[in-house]
Order: structure tokens, then sequence, then C-alpha cells
């Protein structure tokens, strides 16, 4: 088909005019079909009908899959195509997908490729950092930015120009299997996170540079509670918890952080699925929150409001036509991943069941952003450029920074830790964690990716013998892709245990890396693929294997990678040093011997409780004042609380004060803290500012984290920290549903975890 010219002719191909002049322009000349076509993406079906076997571009296909002349919205993951391209292939592949589109299809109007990037590209090559649940634990807003400001531009360099992240679900239930994939159970936590994360993504929204690309929020929205914490479940939860816990991250991103794309979530709300809830996707999120940019589906969300045999459904729609309709109404933009019940646009618009402009209203904002970043007039990339970025030594460094302030001290008895090799002779390295990827889930194959035990040989060389034994099974195989959880077997698993018994009866240390894997806590997609459990145990033998090492009498330190929280309560109790690693990312072996051995000194805090079982759950800090009143038999405190983590050196944080003591309604003050370090070696503290209203209308959680700022502090050193208390910090949702303060006293608490022995208390008093 025969490119179109530009200037006078075509309007909206000239770049001197506006994007909101061109997309008008555009809108007039478009088909119904061309409009539909927008809100359709490719995804698996780029195998079949864009690239060979291969993954390299084929024109036959594409003349032949396209020859309508329509166009396509989306292309989905372009990274994977063909088993997955390097950073030069990608480039090469999206440059020559998006010059088809744009000269061989009636109106050229190009594509968006997306990609998955929650921790990093999930493509071949890039780089992979901590998984979100552990960059969180840095509470670090600024590494948060620079993380996924790296990430977006490994993504656009190689063709990409909409990340599916950053995910804002607020996880309060351990036994769900994407609590990986979250900032963690705080909603203020959360929000700094998701906020930091857009910026890094979107930079100022003006993609001149080339280097940003579209961020999307998900999952909208309260997928972090399903009920039972099984992926996809409904949430149950008042209107008041849904806007002041489940929402919050939500509009804090849209308001502060400008993103510019909503993903909706698989689950109901009140027995309405998000995809087909016009309350929250044109009540709440357009009208009343003011978003102006697009939503786009979850995979298969759409088929699912009727029934998807492989997995679920809502049964609010009787087959794929009455799906589409309550997508469109609702106000989905664009069904992901593949053509499917958006397939019947054309038609229910014929029978009227849908009208043209309800298409129009929803591919404008998508071709807006075609637009506004230049897709329509310089839309390729360089293959030599992404080659060169894509993994680099420069991000690999920034992703070991990442590592290391991820890693959370839990347990440091008698000051074992640091390790000092001088005292060494040989180290035993043991678990089923020790010798392979610590990615966790959404992940590809990075440049670079070290184990424990590499990491822990590269940091020793010669100066101490490092011995490794498995010890036992978490599954076999244990890949996220795998659809079948084989659990590893007692018998050989027994023989394992005795095996690496051996080996640390030889040493002098025993670093233990023990958890979970990429099967026993993932995204349950499908009835074949499952990932939620009924219990935070580790899986197998491996508190057989801790008890076993412990029983040599030999020191044990115990690395923990997990996607979960973890009621580890033998481990806990049993073995001198304790960390929570989550999943680390391509550095992990690196950042772990920096920690173990002093040449880095851990301050990550935990973004989530751990609780004791899962019959603690919910564990959440922020609980009600009547909700956490005693179990019968057992402790009914967290095994250990959010916001907890050491560190090697010592913390003072004193003389604790208000700006102002009194504040009017509407008005503000700070509160201020000087925090020492008191120990012997530089190191960084986080202070976190927890407010209660002591009697309100409705009741209020016991505290909630309003504020915190991250120290690093030399020896000695003080510094002074300043935490603003704002109307926005002590606002909530009154008995008649109205956002606002009410006079009265307010308990404000500084410290270093949410626990009360680690707060100082002062009151507030909000006059009339």
């Amino acid at each position: 088909m025969q490119k179109r010219g530009t200037g006078k002719d075509l309007p909206y191909k000239d770049p001197g005019l506006s994007p909101e002049e061109r997309v008008k322009d555009l809108l007039l000349k478009m088909t119904l079909e061309e409009k539909a076509a927008q809100m359709m993406c490719v995804w698996n079906e780029k195998n079949d009908k864009l690239v060979d076997e291969k993954g390299n571009f084929d024109a036959v296909r594409a003349r032949e899959s396209f020859k309508d002349g329509w166009g396509i919205g989306q292309v989905g993951r372009p990274s994977d195509a063909g088993g997955g391209r390097n950073a030069r292939e990608m480039a090469v592949m999206t440059n020559e997908i998006q010059k088809f589109f744009i000269e061989e299809q009636r109106l050229g109007i190009p594509v968006i490729f997306h990609e998955e990037c929650l921790h990093g590209l999930a493509a071949r090559d890039a780089t992979s950092f901590p998984q979100p649940i552990g960059l969180a634990g840095t509470f670090n807003r600024e590494l948060i930015k620079e993380l996924y400001s790296m990430a977006a531009e490994e993504a656009r360099v190689r063709g990409a120009h909409q990340a599916l992240t950053p995910v804002v679900d607020v996880a309060r239930d351990a036994r769900w299997g994407r609590v990986e994939e979250t900032f963690g159970e705080d909603p203020y936590l959360v929000s700094q996170m998701g906020i930091a994360a857009i910026i890094g993504f979107q930079g100022d929204a003006e993609f001149k540079n080339r280097k940003n690309l579209i961020a999307t929020l998900k999952h909208f929205a309260a997928h972090g509670e399903p009920e039972s914490g099984m992926n996809c479940a409904p949430v149950n939860v008042s209107e008041r918890i849904l806007r002041e816990v489940v929402l919050f991250p939500f509009k804090e991103a849209i308001h502060k952080g400008g993103v510019i794309s909503v993903m909706a979530s698989y689950n109901e709300i009140d027995g309405v699925p998000s995809h087909a809830s016009k309350w929250l996707l044109r009540d709440v999120l357009r009208t009343e929150w003011g978003f102006e940019g697009f939503v786009v589906s979850d995979y298969y969300a759409i088929w699912e409001l009727g029934y998807r045999p492989d997995t679920h459904g809502h049964f609010v729609a009787a087959d794929r036509k009455e799906s589409a309709v309550l997508a469109v109404k609702a106000g989905v933009n664009i069904e992901l991943p593949e053509p499917d019940c958006y397939l019947n646009l054309v038609d229910l618009v014929r029978e009227g069941k849908l009208n043209e402009s309800q298409l129009d209203e929803l591919i404008e904002p998508m071709l807006l952003w075609k637009f506004r970043m230049g897709l329509f007039d310089d839309p390729y990339v360089d293959p030599g450029e992404a080659e060169k970025i894509s993994g680099s030594d420069e991000n690999r460094k920034l992703a070991l920074k990442a590592a290391r302030e991820s890693i959370t001290l839990l347990k440091n008895e008698n000051n074992l830790l640091p390790v000092d090799l001088d005292g060494i002779g040989t180290i035993a390295v043991i678990g089923p964690n020790a010798d392979r990827s610590l990615l966790g889930g959404y992940s590809n194959v990075p440049k670079h990716d070290v184990s424990v035990l590499a990491g822990i040989k590269s940091f020793v060389g010669d100066r101490a013998k490092v011995e490794y034994s498995e010890g036992c099974k978490i599954t076999i195989g244990g890949s996220w892709n795998e659809d079948e959880v084989v659990p590893g077997d007692p018998e050989e698993d027994r023989k394992m245990i005795a095996e690496a018994v051996k080996v640390a009866a030889k040493s002098d240390l025993i670093v233990l890396a023990v958890g979970g894997n990429e099967q026993t806590s993932r995204e349950a997609w499908m009835l074949n693929h499952m990932g939620d459990r009924t219990s935070i145990d580790m899986v197998g033998r491996q508190d057989e294997l801790a008890k076993a090492m412990v029983e040599t009498g030999k020191p044990v330190v115990v690395f923990l990678f997990n996607g979960r929280p973890l009621s580890v309560n033998y481990v806990s109790k049993n073995v001198p040093a304790l960390f929570e690693c989550w999943y680390l990312g391509q550095e992990t072996g690196h950042a772990v011997a920096d920690v173990l051995f002093g040449n880095y000194n851990p301050g990550g805090k935990l973004p989530i409780t751990i609780p004791r079982s899962a019959g603690h759950i919910p564990a959440y800090y922020n609980y009600k004042p009547s909700a956490r009143r005693g179990y019968l038999f057992d402790d009914v405190s967290p095994l250990y609380p959010f916001g907890y983590g050491m560190s090697y050196t010592t913390f003072n944080i004193g003389n604790v004060r208000l700006e102002k003591d009194s504040i009017p309604v509407g008005g503000s003050t700070s509160v201020l803290a000087d925090v020492t370090n008191t120990g012997e070696r530089e190191g960084s503290e986080v202070i976190q500012m927890y407010i209660r209203d002591l009697v309100s209308s409705v009741t209020r959680p016991v505290k909630e984290l309003k504020g915190f700022e991250k120290l690093w502090l030399k020896p000695g050193e003080t510094k002074t920290v300043k935490l603003d208390i704002t109307p926005e910090s002590l606002s909530f949702f009154d008995i008649k549903m109205d956002y606002v303060v009410e006079p009265g006293d307010f308990e404000i608490m500084i410290g270093n975890s949410s626990s009360d022995k680690d707060l100082v208390k002062l009151v507030l008093n909000v006059k009339k």
C-alpha cells in the first residue's frame, strides 16, 4: 500500500501542528475499522503475523496479516519474539515493524510497543535489579527514580514506548503469590515508591530525549488483598478502606506522578469486575480525579468478564460481544494482549449496541500520546546505541547499589556479623538458593547474573576455602515459567541434608541460603499455573536443613530469598544471624558478599510485616484498635514488624520535638529529631513518622506512616531530620464520607520501625 503525502493534504502528518490538532484531523480521516484496530494489540500473535520463527521481521506475513491496511494499536513484548531478542536484534526488529505500519498501512499510524519492566526490562541482556518488595525496603525515593529511569532507557533504545509498571497494589495478605511485585503493605510507602518509579519512567513526560516511556499503574484496583489470598479473587472492603488504603496510591501517582496509563485489575469489587466498572474507571478515575490518560486491560481480562475456561470467569457477560460492550462503556481504551473481544467492535457499532463516538473517545488519548512521543515523526531507534546501553557496566553498578540497599538485617546475635575473614579457614555455602539465579518473576536472562555462591567465592578469593552443598530441594526445577510444581522428594532431601552436614562440619562458618523460589510464590495465572499458598512456612525440608546446620555447633548466617513474607519461626529463634533479601536481581551474589563481610553496612527496612503464621493474617501494622486483642495459645504480635531493620552500627534518635504543638484545622507544622550514629561504622537509618487520631468520628488505625527520611551518617555524626505534618497527613473520610481534618489530639510517633518500643510519642493538638 502506498505511503500517503504530508502537509496540507494530511495535516496530521504536519509536525508543525499541535498534537491535539493532529489527533482531531486524524480522527476525521479514520474509518470505523481503523478506529477499532487502534483498540487492539498483538502479542503471541506477532509470531504468526509479523515475525518469522527466529523473531526477524517477515514482510510477507505482515502484508498478508494486515492486508486491509487498518493497522493495529500496540505490539506486546517485542523482546520475546522468536524465543527472545537481544538489544540489537530487538531494535532492528521494532524499526522494521514500525516502518511497515507507517509506510504500508493506509493512514500510517505507528504502533506502541509495550514491555514488562517490573524490576528492569524483562528482556535478554537487560539489567535486572531487585523486585519491588525489596526496593520498597530501601525507603529511598531517589534510588527508585534512578532505577526506573535506567529501565526506561534500556527499553526505549530498543524501540519500546510503554512499560506495564509500576505495581501500586497495597499487599495485605502474605498468602498472595504476587506480593513480590508490590511495594508492600503501607499505602503511603507504596505511593512514594510509585511516584518515584513513574518520574523515573516518564521523566518530564515531554519525551524529547527519547530515553523515557509511558508508565502504567496497576492493578486498578484492590488486587492486593484478594479473598483467601487467591489471585484474581473478589476483594471485599468498604468504600472507606477502599479509598483510604487501596485507591490512595493510585490517586497520589496520578496527581503527583502524572502517570499516563492505568491497567484495570482482574478482580471484582462489590460484585463489579474492574474491567466493567463505570464507577471505578469513569466516575472515580476520570471525573473525580481528572485522569486524562488511557486505560489498558490486563491480559485476557475482558474475556474473563464472561468465562475463560482455563482460569475463571465473572459471568457478567454471556459472550465476547457482551464483554466488549461492558469494557467500552466502562472506559477500557485498549484490549491486551491479543485481538479478542474487541474484534467485535465494528459489528457492535453497526448493530447500534455501541456508538462510533464511544470509540473516538477511547482512541483519542492513545493517538495523542503517539503524537506527543514523536512516533509519527521520528519513531526509529539506533541498534548500536541499544547494544551499548543495555546491561552496561554503569547500569550494573546501579543494580548492585539497589541490591545492597534492599537487604534487611533481622538478627545479629552477639555481633556475629560482619564476618572477619582473618578468622575463617573454610566457609560452607549451603542451601537450595545458594547456587541458582534469584531474580523472581517477570524476568528474562540478564547479561550478568551472580549467584550467592559465585559472589562469595569472588569476594573471598584465596583468603578462605569455600565449599558448597545444595542441602535440599525447594521444588524440582523451580522456574517461574514451568506450570507444574513438583515438590522435592523427602528421602532424597534427607540424603542431601546428610551430605550438607558433612560439608558444614569441616567449616568455620555456615552461610545458609533458603526461603522460596519462583514457583512457590508467583502470579497464579491459570488453573495449571498456581502461585498462592495456604501456608507461609518454608516449602519442603528447609527447616530440617536449618536445624541440621544449627546442630553442627558452627555459626550459621541465614539469607532468606523469597517473594512473600515467610514464617521462619525456627530460623528466627535458633540461628544467630538472619537477613531478609527478597529477590536482589542480577547482582545478588556480590551484594550478599558485601554485606556478609562488612564491605557494606545493611540498612534495609521491612516494607511488609512478617507474620508468625498464615493464621495471623492479616498482620499489617496499621490495624484498627480492636483488631489485635490476642489469640488462645499464641502470640498476636508479628515475627518482625513493618519498618524494622538492623544495622552494623547504632543510632540514637533524640530531642524529638514539634515545631508547633498546636495548629488550627487546615494548618501545618513539622516534627524534628536529632539522629546520631553512636557506633563505629558508617551507615543509614530510616526515620519514620506515624500518626494516630486519638478520638475520631470513625475508627482510625492505631498508627499510619505519614512521612520518612533516609539518612547516611558517619560514626559520631548527627543530623537533624524534619518531617512535615500537613492537612493531608491528618485527613481521613469521616462519618459523612467527607475527606476532612477533625479537631482534637493526634499522636505523633517518630522512630525506626512501626513497633511501639521503637517510637517516641508526642501529642499535636488541632483546634477548630
